[in-house]
């Protein structure tokens, strides 16, 4: 469709595929791709279909622009930029599956945990490096990871450091099927197929149960408020830009 760049949407009759295509950035997540995000949001909430996302060039999403985030300060944490598009991602009326290859990581991990089920292909590597950089990981994270996987995992991948590969995504429910990189798709459509031979409006009122309740992403808007302010994250973010200019 063209009025996307860094997303190549495919509107079919009965769902939509959309893969991240900013390569030359391992797919990190912008501004602009975050305008775009909502743009497909507001595709799929006008008209609802189950969605596919997945990001080409074998990486899911290396993250967010961490260039765009170092010029971040506390007004731009208070206005959710990227937790608001997230959560509307995982707000969508029909279900959402994240086909993940290769790395999904800091914003990238937060957007494919947005999704309701995720598919993985062997290289797949979900991670929150976030406390590196001086911030948190405010976009859904904190309190999602958690709730897909539970508190101890959701820390020690948080706090810890832990990069989940395949295997350890699968052994804990984050991911429900790993499969080879050129049938992830073909798989991805296959688990459509599926919902979309059932009610449409059953899936949409489950799903609506199933999320009700749940965290308030203003506690995460408020801490990385705090974060944006402070030297340390100044100082990390432009030692990493530096690293790979280099």
């Amino acid at each position: 469709m063209s009025e996307f760049e860094n997303l190549r949407v495919e509107a079919g009759e009965d769902r939509v595929v959309a893969t991240l295509t900013r390569t030359r950035a391992r797919n990190a997540i912008d501004r602009a791709t975050v305008e775009e995000l909502h743009r497909l949001c507001d595709l799929l909430e006008r008209r609802p279909r189950p969605l596919i996302l997945t990001g080409a060039g074998g990486t899911f999403a290396a993250g967010a622009d961490i260039a765009e985030l170092r010029e971040r300060r506390r007004e731009q944490a208070l206005a959710g930029i990227n937790s608001r598009v997230f959560d509307r991602v995982a707000r969508l009326p029909l279900p959402t599956v994240a086909a993940v290859d290769g790395p999904a990581l800091g914003g990238g991990a937060e957007l494919a945990y947005a999704c309701d089920i995720r598919l993985a292909t062997p290289a797949a590597v979900f991670a929150n490096p976030e406390p590196g950089l001086g911030i948190l990981a405010a976009a859904g994270a904190t309190w999602r990871l958690r709730e897909l996987v539970g508190a101890s995992i959701a820390k020690q991948v948080l706090l810890g450091g832990y990069r989940l590969d395949a295997e350890a995504a699968l052994r804990c429910g984050l991911v429900a099927e790993i499969v080879a990189p050129e049938e992830l798709l073909g798989r991805a459509h296959a688990l459509l197929d599926t919902m979309v031979r059932q009610s449409a409006l059953a899936l949409r009122l489950t799903k609506l149960v199933v999320d009700a309740g749940g965290a308030h992403p203003v506690a995460d808007d408020l801490a990385q408020a705090v974060l944006f302010e402070t030297e340390d994250k100044q100082r990390r973010m432009t030692a990493f830009l530096e690293r790979r200019t280099r």
